[in-house]
């Protein structure tokens, strides 16, 4: 009887999670050699794995195979603080679009679904986007440069808004001048 109650829930959980995974619209193409290179953190949801941490930045590299070696690193506290980073792979999970990666890293939970959804792109020069993940725990707005114009993040907040995002939580990430 146990057992049946624990499968029913956990099936309900998955059909809640999948229900919410649908639910968030990426954007219609990424052109997967373009978004290649080093993205500036310029705001995100507070986690517990960028709790404290400034100067943060994403690198993308295409490897042979397909997949994307993603590096992830950011400074405790202050710009001169010590280095925090860790090395990851991601796959594209939807091949139509490519706005769909599943993002592993070693030591955390490795889940059979996509966790990186671009729902904001700059597509036509690729110097900014928005990444979340399916349960929208997670929200990253990333730069090709340490900062990014005012107006332009008041328009991307505006649209993080209009798709549903609670833009209140994003804190800006300190970035060394340029």
């Amino acid at each position: 009887m146990i057992m049946t109650t624990l499968k029913t829930g956990l099936s309900l959980i998955c059909l809640l999670f999948l229900t919410a995974c649908g639910n968030i619209q990426t954007v219609p193409q990424v052109d997967i050699e373009r978004y290649m290179g080093l993205w500036y953190q310029i705001s995100a949801y507070e986690t517990s794995f960028n709790q404290g941490l400034v100067g943060v930045t994403a690198e993308y590299t295409l490897l042979a195979d397909g997949s994307v070696q993603v590096y992830n690193k950011g400074f405790q506290e202050t710009l001169d603080g010590p280095l925090d980073e860790i090395l990851g792979t991601a796959v594209v999970v939807d091949e139509t679009t490519n706005s769909r990666l599943k993002v592993s890293f070693p030591g955390v939970p490795n889940f059979p679904w996509a966790n990186y959804l671009i729902v904001i792109l700059d597509a036509e020069n690729y110097q900014y986007a928005v990444v979340t993940d399916p349960l929208k725990y997670t929200l990253f707005v990333l730069s090709r440069t340490p900062q990014l114009d005012d107006g332009l993040y008041a328009d991307i907040v505006q649209e993080l808004q209009t798709q549903g995002f609670n833009t209140e939580k994003l804190l800006l990430t300190p970035q060394p001048a340029f």
